[in-house]
């Protein structure tokens, strides 16, 4: 029997299994977890496994917090064919010789690929051109201009390769199409590639967390224990308020408290969460996102 969505409240990483698209994923998880309101950050293609946060609750609140993190991937590529989709989802579109490779060659191409650098989203993606999704207006054979956008390639080593294909591991920023760099690492060794596995290892703040697949949520699906949603902001200065600043930053009040400027994790006297204010400078805090269940429950 699926729990009461209720008052569930955090952080689900689950490990999305192949075939499957991330909103597919999503909305079995809301089944399982009772249908509470829920949202994933950071799409996954069908053909892509590994971690999609689910922020569960209020926990959507900061969701864009997970967006901005930068992420892990393990992606396995063949060398010699390009696809309309970059992937093996679409059909074989240009075939290239493959010029004999060794690792130094590969480390070579690699090496300029590191580092920021502007990346031109696929056709085939999810981005909106006038409200109607890239890859639909990809599918009726339509090309349209996309702004470059800045990323970054913080990580790219080398695990494996034959004479065909090549096995990598990524860290990089938001943003970065992995369909795209296996691209360009096609062309920077001379030749075409396209992507035949792609793995997403972590999302930050999460690199070392461990996911929840499907089957282990359908075998329990009263138990799984969120992570706290404050896990998404951690990186933010904390704030511990006594009852009084609590509720007036409940009533959407500033108050007086020394605090950086900027975005700001809140807690009660407690220790609970309340969500996210902004230091304003000279002693002053507003609200910026607030946690409506945690406020209520303020004494």
């Amino acid at each position: 029997m699926a729990p009461e969505a209720g008052n569930r409240c955090g952080i689900l990483l689950l490990d999305k299994p192949p075939g499957m698209s991330s909103n597919a994923a999503l909305q079995r998880v809301r089944r399982l977890l009772g249908r509470p309101k829920a949202g994933h950050t950071g799409s996954l293609d069908p053909l892509a496994t590994g971690m999609l946060p689910i922020c569960v609750g209020e926990a959507t609140k900061l969701a864009g917090a997970l967006l901005d993190g930068a992420k892990g991937y393990t992606v396995q590529m063949r060398l010699g064919e390009r696809t309309e989709t970059g992937d093996t989802e679409g059909a074989i579109i240009e075939r290239v010789a493959v010029p004999p490779l060794d690792r130094s060659a590969i480390e070579a191409a690699f090496a300029t690929l590191r580092g920021p650098q502007l990346q031109v989203p696929p056709m085939h993606s999810a981005l909106k051109r006038d409200g109607q999704p890239l890859y639909k207006l990809a599918r009726q054979g339509l090309s349209v201009e996309r702004a470059p956008r800045a990323v970054e390639i913080r990580r790219l080593e080398l695990l494996e390769f034959t004479a065909d294909g090549l096995r990598a591991q990524v860290e990089c920023t938001k943003g970065t199409y992995i369909r795209t760099l296996a691209e360009q690492i096609g062309g920077a060794l001379g030749t075409v590639a396209h992507v035949t596995s792609l793995r997403r290892d972590f999302v930050e703040p999460f690199r070392d967390s461990p996911m929840l697949t499907l089957a282990q949520l359908e075998a329990r699906p009263g138990e799984p224990t969120l992570l706290a949603a404050d896990l998404a902001v951690g990186h933010l200065y904390g704030l511990r308020l006594s009852p009084a600043q609590a509720r007036a930053i409940g009533h959407g009040q500033q108050i007086e408290a020394e605090a950086p400027m900027g975005p700001l994790r809140l807690y009660d006297s407690s220790g609970a969460f309340l969500g996210l204010g902004r230091g304003l400078g000279a002693g002053r805090v507003a609200a910026a996102r607030l946690f409506a269940e945690a406020i209520a429950r303020l004494p």
